[in-house]
């Protein structure tokens, strides 16, 4: 007798005895899987144990970190893989096909200034939840969660509101998940839960979570009184999908009415006690949640993003003949699916993801196919959407990534390429110049500076375009002469920094310290605005003026270009600090 046929899903793929589809594409699976190990590793690894926690091949291991490096997702150094800043552009797909962050982040960051404690903005994920946003205070006990941070739903504040909607398959998951996990090991990003000890008094964190969620329907809040660790507490409310307005866009199944997200304050019981909370801050809260959705009611329907080239077939040709075997090409496509997502474009047919990608039809659903068996894509009838799961792809460690992380790479290539030292830095006030980045070189002569130092800006090439680029730069009446070529009148400094703007460079030969000489260009925002300069320092005698520009400039500018592309990509959704 033939043997029964594998259940047919809606999608029209179908699954093998452990559940895996047969048109799933095996080396997606694996390249998932070591992204989301790194992300575990906060986001650094050795292929060691890459190859022990993924349970694959060091072949393999190889060949998957070769093809992410080539699509530019990690750094190999040595024997480490690092999380680079573009894989960021898996979960802002994510989060620009959501909207939410861009709707409210600013009403979140309002309120945490209004209270002086932090704020999130957390999604559902299946038995769990994710952060979408995160308003921290800066203190000596401060909230370490990030943005794609996965938690168990029992344990925080969110949890209870989102299991208000739960159905009997959604508890019958979250039972089966805390019975094989009783500890929370599969959720790095908290400590591990404890049962009390026979003969203690009390129950452990989240064992009363069905009473907590019933409270929650009839009460409209939540409360985390301790139960991820001693003295964090926070309250929480539900923003809701509006009547009216993109319900579609921030609600998977677009009923007014449901939750969006939840919002939180999160404190420490030095500040103040779970009932504290709830009564000295849920008035507040109500209201900042009653804006929330008034902003989610009044948003116009979103303007579709422009779409991914479309050349990666050709893109992944010429790397599979440059790297052969160790490039593996559905990987790369697979992934690339991801980013076919984004504002106005939260949901997509198999037509349509074909066409953003540029992949074969059959291409592109194999990977539709892989995602949703990974739980990264979920399928609507014809169409497909992102869930919060994507954020697990490197997005942890990459929400806490600095202007100086980014830059350090860049500023080394650099160096190594002109044998000169380099350096990034950033305006402090309107007169000095700190230096947050740098990559030196070893000379009998070199230029000695260190991350921390501040100098005199105007007399600086870094800090000349760093003013230059200010609206209106204050420069006071009376400037300071490190050298007798120092520019010290300050019209006359205007008139430079009017220069600097139009050519957008500085060269600064001797002004600082005789014999020193400086080229620097400046990074910018994604808004235009520049946040940084990047220079490269070198002794006046091994270059002539016209052969410094020559040489130095366009590399510098390269670099500068590459600092600001993984700037734009890491600070979609966040503002990146300097250090």
């Amino acid at each position: 007798m033939a043997p029964n046929p594998a259940p047919t899903r809606e999608d029209g793929s179908r699954e093998d005895a452990h559940g895996v589809p047969p048109e799933a594409v095996a080396p997606l699976i694996r390249g998932i899987t070591v992204l989301r190990r790194l992300t575990e590793a906060d986001g650094a690894c050795s292929l060691s144990a890459l190859e022990r926690s993924c349970a694959l091949a060091r072949s393999t291991v190889d060949r998957v970190t070769a093809t992410l490096a080539r699509m530019g997702y990690v750094r190999l150094e040595h024997r480490d893989v690092l999380v680079a800043p573009r894989l960021a552009e898996l979960g802002n797909a994510y989060l620009a096909a959501l909207r939410l962050p861009g709707l409210l982040d600013a009403h979140a960051d309002a309120l945490a200034d209004e209270l002086d404690e932090s704020v999130s903005l957390a999604v559902p994920d299946r038995d769990g939840i994710r952060f979408i946003h995160q308003a921290t205070r800066r203190r000596a006990m401060s909230l370490s969660f990030r943005i794609g941070d996965l938690l168990p739903a029992e344990r925080t504040a969110p949890g209870p509101l989102f299991a208000t909607e739960w159905d009997a398959e959604d508890w019958a998951r979250w039972r089966a998940r805390r019975a094989a996990d009783p500890e929370d090991r599969g959720f790095p990003a908290v400590p591990a839960r404890s049962r009390p000890s026979a003969g203690s008094v009390g129950v452990a964190p989240g064992d009363d979570f069905e009473e907590r969620a019933a409270a929650a329907a009839r009460e409209g809040w939540a409360l985390d009184d301790q139960l991820i660790e001693p003295g964090l507490v926070a309250l929480s409310m539900p923003v809701r999908t509006p009547a009216h307005g993109p319900a579609r866009e921030v609600a998977g199944d677009g009923a007014p009415g449901r939750i969006a997200c939840v919002v939180s304050v999160v404190s420490h019981t030095r500040r103040h006690t779970a009932e504290d909370l709830r009564v000295s801050l849920l008035p507040r809260l109500r209201t900042a949640v009653a804006a929330m959705e008034r902003e989610l009611a009044a948003a116009p329907p979103a303007v579709p993003s422009p779409a991914p080239a479309s050349g990666l077939a050709g893109w992944t040709g010429a790397s599979k003949q440059e790297l052969g075997r160790e490039f593996v090409e559905s990987l790369a496509r697979g992934l690339t699916v991801i980013t076919a997502f984004g504002e106005g474009r939260a949901e997509l047919t198999l037509s349509e993801v074909a066409e953003a990608t540029g992949l074969p039809r059959a291409t592109a659903r194999r990977a539709l196919i892989t995602l949703r068996h990974l739980g990264c894509v979920t399928a609507h009838g014809r169409g497909f959407r992102l869930t919060p799961r994507v954020l697990g792809l490197g997005f942890p460690p990459l929400s806490r990534t600095t202007l100086a992380d980014i830059a350090d790479p860049h500023l080394t290539t650099l160096s190594h390429r002109l044998h000169e030292s380099s350096s990034l830095a950033v305006l402090t006030g309107e007169q000095e110049v700190q230096y947050v980045a740098r990559a030196s070189v070893s000379r009998v002569m070199s230029v000695r500076v260190s991350v921390g130092t501040r100098l005199p800006a105007h007399p600086t090439a870094l800090g000349r375009v760093l003013l230059a680029g200010l609206p209106e730069p204050h420069l006071p009446p009376a400037l300071p002469a490190p050298t007798r070529r120092t520019i010290t009148d300050p019209e006359r400094l205007r008139a430079e920094l009017d220069r600097v703007r139009r050519q957008g460079y500085a060269v600064v030969d001797g002004e600082l310290e005789e014999g020193l000489r400086s080229v620097a260009v400046p990074v910018r925002d994604r808004d235009g605005r520049v946040v940084a300069a990047v220079n490269v320092a070198m002794h006046s005698g091994r270059r002539t003026a016209e052969d410094g520009e020559r040489e130095i400039l366009p590399p510098l500018r390269e670099t500068a270009a590459r600092i600001e592309a993984d700037l734009h990509v890491t600070g979609r959704f966040r503002r990146v600090p300097s250090v």
